[in-house]
C-alpha cells in the first residue's frame, strides 16, 4: 500500500498511480463537486467516518471548499489514522477515476454531472446534497433507482462510516452493485448509434442546423 499523500494546494494525477495500487472495487471515491463549502465541522465528521470505516479512499478537496481553510481544520490525527490506505488531493479526471477497477463506491454532493458519470461507470453512490437539483437527483438515485444511500444534512462520523460499510460490505451494497451495473448498460445503450440519447442529440444538431439555414435565408 501506498503511504497518504497530502496535495491540496496543487493539481495531482497520481491518485490514478494510487488507484493501480489498490485493490478491485475496493476504493470510496469522495468529491463534493465545484461548489460545495462544507464547515471544519462537517469537513471533520466526513473524515472521521471515512477514517472509521476501514476502507480506502481517494478524498479530492478542492481549494477553497472549506470554511476557514483546510490545513486548520482537517486534524492530524487524521492523517496518521488513515496513513497507508488513503490519498488526498485537490484535482482529478473524475471520469477516469470512476472508470478505474480499484473504485467500488461514489461519496458525492449529487450533482448531475457527477451523478451522469456514476451511472456511466456502475458506481453506486453515496449522497450529500448540498443546493438545487442535488437533492431531486440524489431523491432518485436512492429511492427510485436504487443504487444510492443518502447522509443526512447533520453529518455525523458515525453515520459517514455506516453508509461506506453499507455500500462496500453490505447485503443492500451488493444490490445497489447490480442496480448500478444494469444502469450502466442502459445508459450505453442509450448513448450508442441509434440509441435514444444518440437520436435526440442528432436531431437537436439538425433542428438547429435548420433553423441556422432559416434565418440566414
Amino acid at each position: 500500500m501506498a503511504s497518504t499523500r497530502l496535495s491540496i494546494w496543487r493539481e495531482d494525477r497520481s491518485c490514478m498511480e494510487w488507484l493501480d495500487s489498490q485493490s478491485e472495487a475496493s476504493v470510496i471515491y469522495v468529491s463534493f463537486g465545484s461548489f460545495t463549502v462544507l464547515t471544519a465541522h462537517q469537513l471533520v465528521e466526513f473524515a472521521w467516518g471515512l477514517a472509521g470505516s476501514d476502507h480506502p479512499f481517494l478524498w479530492i478537496i478542492r481549494p477553497g471548499m472549506v470554511d476557514g481553510g483546510v490545513k486548520t481544520a482537517l486534524p492530524e490525527e487524521f492523517i496518521t489514522a488513515t496513513k497507508g490506505r488513503s490519498f488526498l488531493a485537490s484535482w482529478c479526471h473524475q471520469g477516469q477515476v470512476l472508470a478505474h477497477r480499484s473504485v467500488g463506491g461514489f461519496l458525492t454532493h449529487g450533482g448531475w454531472n457527477s451523478m451522469m458519470e456514476g451511472v456511466l461507470s456502475g458506481v453506486p453512490l453515496i449522497c450529500r446534497p448540498s443546493f438545487a437539483d442535488q437533492y431531486t437527483n440524489c431523491r432518485y438515485a436512492c429511492v427510485h433507482w436504487g443504487f444510492g444511500l443518502e447522509v443526512d444534512q447533520e453529518v455525523t462520523r458515525g453515520q459517514v462510516r455506516d453508509r461506506v460499510r453499507e455500500l462496500m460490505e453490505g447485503e443492500k451494497g451488493k444490490e445497489m452493485r447490480e442496480r448500478s451495473k444494469k444502469w450502466k448498460e442502459t445508459a450505453n445503450q442509450a448513448t450508442r448509434r441509434g440509441g435514444s440519447s444518440h437520436m435526440n442529440l442528432d436531431r437537436l444538431a439538425k433542428d438547429l442546423s435548420i433553423k441556422e439555414m432559416q434565418s440566414k435565408s
